[in-house]
């Protein structure tokens, strides 16, 4: 173990030093470093039992436990999924306080991969040196997408890797376009805290694209009476656990998401998917080169029960732009899926995890939620 290494921010950190904590004083860490570096030091020590933050992107965060055994199953399947293999570099820029970014470093433990890791942020490879080719990365949409389109010379470094992982978020229809210039294979993912990460993935990208996700090897996935998902595994302690998203089951291995139930809202006796809204107004921002970030909600309505609007992130567009969006949007969707009010945000509140907090950012606007 004793050449063994990690990269942090930049400072190398030989494993050794992390299972005594040696170098604690001699180092100067933020906050950010030393609670990354308590996970990684508690891994090698072989503790056999963590505590996980939920996200808190649908509701509070809270705190629940994983054991040992249910993070290793779940990073064998990753690893299996793009062999990687012992010696391999991997990019670790996703939260470390939450399960994304802890089963990135889990991964590469197991598989003993080479770490790079970096706080995260809208360029991560901007913290990587250009000789440095990386084999296998985790991104959420917004990097993705902000790399893609602010840095094209980008796209050679992205096309060696062996694969990357996108999650956390939807991915928009300008993202899934702009995913088809790259070759190497790019899964969005499905999972959560409580199955420590994902336990099914489905490709963006090629001639192999698909609108499902596939179910890992060993994990059972059925629906419940409210048409949601549930799932039982080694990942979940073979407990079944039951999730708030709607989806539509094909085989017993493969699944298509509809949405979350708790998106589904009634307005004027109809229930209405916002999901279903979301991808519709996604699409015509995509058509229109509007890349701009958006969400749907709903608020009290007096008449209706509850009224749908759109809030979309940045200057208001002219009248003129965004009656003509609305115009194309009325095309694709009924009169009881249509926005009623669109707002404007100058910037979005986000959670850790770099997720829409569509409550916080109507809060902020003044909205009821």
């Amino acid at each position: 173990m004793s050449e063994k290494h990690l990269f942090l921010n930049g400072k190398k950190f030989y494993y050794d030093e992390l299972v005594n904590y040696s170098f604690r004083n001699s180092i100067p860490l933020n906050g950010y470093e030393s609670k990354t570096l308590e996970f990684c030091r508690n891994w090698l020590n072989g503790v056999q039992e963590f505590p996980m933050q939920t996200s808190g992107s649908t509701g509070p965060p809270q705190t629940i436990n994983l054991t040992r055994k249910q993070l290793e199953a779940s990073a064998r399947r990753t690893i299996k999924l793009l062999n990687l293999q012992a010696g391999d570099t991997m990019l670790v820029c996703l939260n470390t306080e939450y399960i994304a970014g802890i089963m990135m470093l889990v991964r590469g433990f197991i598989a003993d991969m080479a770490m790079i890791v970096v706080e995260p942020s809208s360029h991560p490879f901007s913290e990587v040196p250009a000789e440095v080719n990386i084999d296998f990365a985790s991104f959420v949409p917004l990097q993705l997408q902000t790399m893609l389109e602010q840095t094209p010379d980008l796209l050679p470094r992205l096309n060696q890797m062996k694969g990357m992982l996108v999650g956390g978020a939807p991915v928009s229809t300008t993202l899934q376009r702009e995913l088809q210039r790259v070759t190497a294979p790019v899964y969005h993912t499905y999972g959560m805290t409580e199955t420590a990460s994902h336990i099914a993935v489905r490709l963006l990208n090629g001639p192999d694209a698909a609108a499902y996700y596939t179910v890992f090897d060993g994990i059972k996935v059925g629906i419940d009476n409210r048409g949601c998902l549930t799932i039982r595994g080694d990942v979940t302690n073979n407990e079944e656990q039951k999730t708030n998203d709607i989806v539509e089951l094909l085989t017993p291995t493969s699944f298509r998401w509809v949405g979350r139930a708790d998106n589904t809202i009634n307005t004027g006796g109809v229930k209405v998917q916002l999901e279903k809204v979301e991808v519709a107004i996604a699409e015509v921002l995509a058509n229109t080169q509007n890349n701009r970030r958006f969400f749907v909600n709903s608020q009290p309505d007096e008449f209706l029960g509850d009224k749908l609007i759109l809030i979309i992130e940045g200057e208001k567009l002219t009248p003129e732009e965004e009656k003509q969006l609305l115009q194309e949007v009325r095309s694709r969707l009924t009169k009881f899926e249509m926005p009623r009010v669109v707002y404007y945000s100058p910037k979005f509140s986000e959670t850790a995890t770099g997720k829409i907090s569509k409550q916080r950012t109507m809060q902020k606007l003044g909205l009821p939620t």
